[in-house]
């Protein structure tokens, strides 16, 4: 193999590494709402922001936009998604499926060890409670992703985990304001059950959970304010 060519596998693998932080970087604010529905991504921006250049950005604002999280329109660039609340609706009912079976699936061969990690994480979203909002909405949806994970359906934990990211999309669109309390006391009730193998409380209880999140989506009057997309990057390109 001569040097020019290991040279450029090794430029593409860079360019693989630093697609994939940011990817990440911009999954996770629009997942954590410090990116909200219809705010621009210039390719200009999020590379200059990231220090990568617009081939590696325009194929991180593909990727979002396969999962619903961006929208790409010809000739405007790319944004943050706004569903609409039929959309919304159709992702919920959907999620709330999904989950149903999840927990079915967990409920019947849950571990020990299984039930611990998920009290350790409701114990991390009990301590960003009062330290980190963005942390706090981040964790309370990877907690029905780890869920999902520890069902032993990959196809399931999939997309789930897209559902999840998208729900955050619509909260930060239509919700109000409202205590994380409920969502931490919720997702324990989750596990108390789980742990004592009662499926048709476990499955009740996630039900019930995801009603409430549902019912929170009404419209924020703070939705549309103009915002410094440059300094929200900043935070997550560091």
């Amino acid at each position: 193999m001569d040097s020019q060519s290991t040279d450029s596998k090794r430029v593409r693998r860079d360019e693989i590494s630093r697609g994939e932080t940011v990817y990440r970087a911009l999954r996770r604010a629009v997942i954590e709402q410090a990116l909200r529905p219809g705010d621009k991504l210039t390719e200009d921006v999020v590379g200059e922001r990231f220090g990568v250049s617009r081939t590696i950005v325009r194929g991180v604002l593909g990727r979002l936009a396969a999962e619903g999280l961006v929208e790409l329109t010809p000739n405007r660039g790319a944004a943050v998604a706004r569903p609409s609340l039929e959309e919304a609706c159709d992702i919920f009912e959907a999620r709330r499926s999904l989950e149903r079976d999840a927990v079915r699936r967990l409920v019947a061969g849950i571990t020990p060890a299984q039930v611990a990690e998920l009290e350790a994480h409701v114990r991390l979203e009990e301590e960003a409670r009062s330290a980190s909002a963005a942390a706090a909405i981040r964790l309370a949806g990877e907690f029905h992703t780890l869920l999902a994970r520890l069902s032993g359906n990959a196809v399931i934990a999939r997309y789930i985990n897209e559902l999840v990211s998208r729900c955050s999309l619509i909260l930060a669109l239509y919700s109000r304001p409202h205590s994380t309390d409920c969502s931490i006391s919720e997702h324990m009730e989750i596990v108390t059950a789980l742990r004592a193998g009662d499926a048709r409380k476990a499955i009740a209880r996630m039900e019930h959970h995801l009603e409430a999140v549902t019912e929170r989506a009404l419209l924020d009057s703070a939705a549309g304010r103009q915002r410094d997309i440059r300094l929200i990057l900043d935070n997550y390109a560091d």
